[in-house]
């Protein structure tokens, strides 16, 4: 029999669902039924949504209160079949079977939570209906404090004996009372200073130990004591941490037996399996499903959903603290538009009133009277709002926020059912939280491992430079763009463009050219960047094809190394796109890795090129045509960036119709060699047009090394004067000071040695050196090498001299050119490793043609 009804028609718009729930929860609560609306509320949004939103017809809502359930029904105008009679529907339908379906979801929930439910369908018009039955009353009012039926009260055995156990911070027992006495029959005497570990027996919880516990503001639960006589008790306790007269911490430890822990329990922690409790307010359930602690976004999405729903609200969104607990950061939200986005920021207790503080639960009847109490929904049309603090033992974590359109929609009630339900999963939010933030940690500390063996990988500075955007793209931004500063007086120049999509680096590139280069100045953290965004509306390219959605967050990093801003890292998101804390702080710790790389590198490049340009300065220019005489030099320096080491070869004119030439070795390899090869050519090019003989300049030579003093190293050199003949021969003069002799390859193919071994230079003060005279005719060729060429070595073997011959020996007939190539190679080829040694080839061939 109905005893009650209420009806209202919700027109086909976005904001019906709300005022629905509005209604059924107006309704019910009229009643004093409390006990359904939740489950209510829930299935009359989703039935209305899918009739005003899928539908797209009005929808018209009937409570019925009855005696023992309350029905409702929701009915529209879009029959999914016709018939002009009544047909019920059962969940049987495989239509039904897929929970989202349009229709599929709403009736599963109503099989879910109610009793009864049905589908009645009449000539264009379709009625979804469900009952709830309405629980056994309890005596007295809902919104008492927590009571207890007198049939479920627990029976006391004996006397209830309540001990008092004060511990210091150290948990060792400084007082006993006489409960505790006759408790655990021990006097006080025999335990005061002992370690209260010794006396209690702590359950085996995982993370929890008894020394975490008396750590803790306050604590409930059981556990077990060894008793004098040797038996152990099983007891509740409350342990409450606090301060004495003296403002010394202490622990106070309330026990009883644990079959008399209703005098110590908190209302509200017994189970209730055991006891039924009921609460000052009708408690709301925000977990729905298993809580997975690897899906933090999704359960986060999942609460504020429900807390909209339960609580008929337009709006709700969830802020976790960040790590240094200065910010709020929106990690959830439903219902929100306008500035509102994911991941923003906002100070905790930004504001200056009672109301504003995030660690206390507050409700605000119409935000139009304060617009910016509530700056996450400034520039939308909400004007209710609950906030309640999410707070694990006494720390804030978050804070939940419920908001609906019309004013004075909540009270002091609703906020005390929102807090009492974020109390329940605060826990289970840290928990997931804390576990997301050590997911980032193990990533970012992988991310900067490999960052860093990158960066150190290459001393190339344009390498270097792209290296860096790559390693912050996709990860940390969706483009980035690299400013260096040559110059601090000229600015930062931009150096180096990417986007995640490469189709859109060139339009990227064409605005920051555009646009006005960050300040090259040294500030702590990441700082905000609008001038490409700034650039784009003043052109009127914001919306342009090729800049759409490209320009969300720009912040700049500076590049700091050694005291000093060498570059820029700039890191952009796409539009409605917001930087992280976590990630903000990973490109931080990139900038300064990269920055060091990046110095690193510049000072590699322009050190390079110093001692490339030394290096080139201690080779001879460009060697003079001899006419009758073909020439052919080829010069490889060991050491990686090295030019010039300490072999060396130069060709000269000394006076009209000769020439001078020389090869030579000076001991070890690198700069400290390349100083002497550059004294030593200087030196054979000045004493050779003083008119001096050939052994007489290697005489001089050789004192002048001697001066170095320790600086000196030996040289061993082959110095010789040609002059060509009319008869197209050429007639040389040569002195082979320690060095590798020359090799003359005879038209016929015979090799033979062309000179004889003298003293090296740099070792003896007096040497006794001689000019040995030669001819080559044409056709013949003279092969000068240093000991890289012979001393070329495979494991044990070496090229040696014999090597040597055996491959000139095949050049007869080669131009001078082709028999300094195929020395070469066959140097090149005698080992698979490249050439520890500086090499110098020098061939000189007569043409059988005088050359004019």
């Amino acid at each position: 029999m109905v005893t009650a009804r209420a009806a209202a028609t919700f027109e086909p718009v976005d904001r019906s669902a709300a005022a629905a729930r509005g209604f059924v929860r107006d309704a019910l609560l009229g009643w004093d039924l409390p006990e359904v609306v939740d489950d209510a509320v829930v299935l009359v949004s989703e039935l209305v949504t899918n009739a005003v939103v899928h539908a797209g017809t009005a929808a018209e809502v009937a409570c019925l209160r009855e005696e023992e359930t309350v029905r409702i029904e929701v009915s529209d105008r879009h029959p999914e079949r016709g018939q002009d009679s009544f047909a019920n529907v059962t969940l049987n339908s495989d239509r039904y079977a897929d929970p989202d379906g349009e229709g599929g979801r709403g009736l599963l929930m109503c099989s879910a939570l109610s009793s009864s439910w049905g589908v009645e369908y009449a000539a264009g018009r379709k009625t979804v209906w469900f009952r709830l039955t309405l629980p056994e009353q309890q005596p007295g009012t809902r919104y008492a404090l927590p009571s207890l039926p007198g049939g479920e009260l627990p029976a006391a055995d004996g006397p209830v004996r309540v001990a008092v156990v004060q511990l210091d911070d150290h948990g060792r027992i400084r007082h006993w009372n006489a409960d505790a006495e006759s408790l655990f029959h021990r006097p006080a005497d025999a335990v005061f200073g002992r370690p209260w570990a010794e006396l209690a027996v702590w359950p085996q919880t995982p993370g929890l130990g008894l020394g975490d516990t008396l750590r803790l503001a306050r604590w409930e639960g059981s556990y077990t004591v060894r008793g004098g006589d040797g038996s152990a008790r099983e007891v509740y306790g409350t342990h409450v941490r606090l301060r004495d007269s003296e403002g010394a911490p202490i622990v106070l430890c309330l026990l009883v037996r644990e079959s008399d822990r209703a005098v110590l329990r908190t209302p509200g922690t017994a189970t209730a399996s055991t006891e039924a409790v009921t609460t000052a307010v009708e408690p709301l359930d925000l977990l729905v499903g298993p809580v997975s602690p690897d899906d933090l976004s999704s359960l986060l999405q999942r609460i504020v959903e429900r807390a909209r729903d339960l609580l008929d609200a337009d709006a709700a969104y969830l802020m976790l603290t960040s790590e240094d607990e200065t910010e709020f950061e929106l990690r959830a939200a439903t219902g929100l538009a306008g500035p509102a986005r994911r991941f923003a920021r906002l100070p905790i207790d930004g504001g200056g009133g009672r109301f504003d503080s995030a660690r206390l639960p507050a409700v605000h009847e119409d935000l139009a009277v304060r617009p910016g109490a509530a700056p996450l929904l400034a520039g939308t049309d909400l004007r209710s709002l609950i906030t309640v603090p999410l707070k694990v033992e006494g720390r804030l974590t978050g804070s939940l926020g419920v908001a609906a359109a019309p004013p004075g929609r909540y009270d002091n009630e609703d906020a005390l059912r929102l807090q009492f339900a974020a109390d329940r999963i605060a826990l289970a939010l840290e928990s997931a939280r804390l576990g997301e933030l050590e997911r980032l940690r193990r990533g970012s500390l992988s991310f900067l491992v490999e960052a860093s063996d990158l960066l150190a990988g290459t001393l190339e500075h344009e390498q270097t430079l792209a290296l860096m955007a790559q390693m912050a793209i996709p990860t940390l931004a969706s483009w980035c763009a690299v400013y260096t500063t040559a110059d601090a007086a000229a600015g930062a120049e931009l150096a180096f463009v990417l986007h995640e999509d490469e189709d859109r680096i060139d339009a990227l590139r064409a605005l920051l050219d555009k646009s006005p280069a960050p300040e090259a100045e040294f500030s702590p953290g990441a700082c905000p960047w609008t001038a490409p965004a700034d650039t784009a509306r003043a052109l009127g390219l914001a919306d342009s094809p090729e800049l759409a959605g490209l320009l969300g967050e720009t912040v700049v990093l500076p590049l700091s190394a050694r005291n000093r801003v060498i570059g820029l890292l700039v890191l952009g998101t796409r539009r409605g796109v917001r930087f992280r804390q976590e990630i903000l702080e990973l490109g931080e710790d990139l900038s300064r890795r990269a920055a060091l790389a990046l110095d690193n590198s510049r000072l590699y490049s322009e050190r390079t090129a110093t001692s490339q340009a030394f290096q080139r300065a201690l080779l001879p220019p460009e060697l003079p045509k001899i006419p009758g005489v073909e020439v052919e030099v080829f010069y490889q320096a060991a050491g990686e960036g090295n030019e010039v080491g300490g072999d060396f070869y130069d060709l000269f004119p000394i006076r009209e119709g000769t020439y001078g030439f020389a090869i030579g070795d000076v001991c070890g390899t690198g700069p400290e060699a390349a100083s002497v090869t550059g004294l030593a050519r200087n030196s054979l090019r000045l004493l050779a047009r003083e008119g001096l003989s050939a052994p007489q300049v290697l005489t001089r030579l050789n004192a002048a090394i001697l001066d170095e003093g320790s600086r000196a190293r030996f040289l061993t050199l082959l110095y010789g004067e040609l002059t060509p003949r009319e008869d197209g021969s050429t007639a040389l003069s040569l002195v082979c000071a320690g060095h590798p002799l020359p090799l003359r390859l005879r038209t016929d193919g015979q090799v033979d040695q062309a000179a004889s071994p003298q003293p090296l230079l740099g070792v003896m003060d007096e040497l006794d050196l001689t000019a040995e005279e030669l001819v080559l005719a044409p056709g013949e060729v003279l092969l000068c090498v240093t000991d890289g060429v012979t001393e070329r070595r495979e494991g044990r073997r070496m090229l040696g001299d014999d090597g040597l011959i055996e491959v000139l020996t095949g050049c007869a007939g080669l131009t001078a050119g082709a028999v300094a190539a195929r020395v070469h190679r066959a140097v090149e080829r005698f080992a698979p490793e490249p050439p520890s040694d500086d090499m110098a080839i020098l061939t000189l061939r007569i043409p059988t043609q005088r050359l004019n």
